[in-house]
């Protein structure tokens, strides 16, 4: 797969509500993790609609990795100013990653006109990429469902899942380098 989407819970389908919340860097690293699988089997694009939450985080992990990798991060949201209703710290970070993306074009021009937007923002990304990363946890499907479910539909369309148990298994080993926990 060369380009992928990934995507996934808004922070407050997780129980996150702060930017400081520790479980964030314990997701960014779950997040890593795949894109370096990935980048290994000739992953070149990373494509998100920046939605907070999970796709914001993996386009701030994707851009960390450029540093290191010939990686491309590309943000598509389904419209125009998705983010102004969001609390403020959020909308600079979505303005950041806008500016330091790639590629940034909204797939509709003006602000929310209605669910068909997003259903045509799922069906974009099923025909633009390769195949997709999901987070999530199929016994707690939340707003993921909608583009989850559209992904199965489609045949012969690559779904990862990155999951909790994934997530766990990160923080293991986060613990595990951490000098003191030999001690």
């Amino acid at each position: 797969m060369k380009i992928i989407t990934v995507t996934g819970y808004k922070p407050m389908e997780m129980g996150i509500f702060s930017e400081n919340d520790e479980r964030i860097k314990f997701i960014k690293k779950a997040i890593e993790k795949k894109l370096l699988a990935k980048i290994d089997e000739g992953l070149e694009w990373v494509i998100v609609s920046g939605q907070m939450g999970i796709e914001m985080w993996t386009a701030q992990v994707a851009l960390d990795l450029k540093d290191e990798y010939d990686i491309q991060v590309g943000v598509v949201p389904p419209f125009e100013n998705q983010e102004k209703r969001w609390p403020e710290e959020l909308q600079m970070s979505y303005q950041e990653l806008t500016f330091t993306a790639d590629f940034f074009e909204h797939i509709y021009n003006g602000d929310y006109k209605g669910p068909f937007q997003f259903r045509a923002k799922d069906a974009w990304y099923l025909d633009k990429t390769d195949g997709c990363v999901i987070l999530m946890d199929e016994d707690n499907l939340g707003s993921v469902q909608y583009f989850y479910n559209a992904a199965k539909e489609r045949d012969n369309y690559p779904i990862e899942l990155i999951t909790p148990m994934d997530i766990d298994d990160v923080i293991e080993e986060m613990r595990m380098e951490d000098p003191s926990y030999w001690e």
